[in-house]
């Protein structure tokens, strides 16, 4: 192997490495991403549960529930 097909083959092998790394970046930074989406649903509900909970207080306290 010449000296430029060398150079050529270690530029392949790190255009290679450097996809493979941006690869698992972006799936890193999906995983993240869904976390968060999932975490944020979830003090979402417990938002609403509470709100759900006061509300139920102040109809027994004010005799509005049924």
């Amino acid at each position: 192997m010449d000296n430029s097909q060398n150079t050529s083959f270690q530029a392949s092998q790190v255009k290679g490495q450097t996809q493979e790394k941006a690869s698992n970046m972006m799936d890193k930074a999906g995983n993240i991403a869904q976390s968060a989406k999932e975490s944020s649903q979830e003090a979402g509900q417990q938002v609403k549960a509470k709100a759900q909970g006061a509300v139920d207080v102040v109809k027994d306290a004010v005799g509005a529930k049924k």
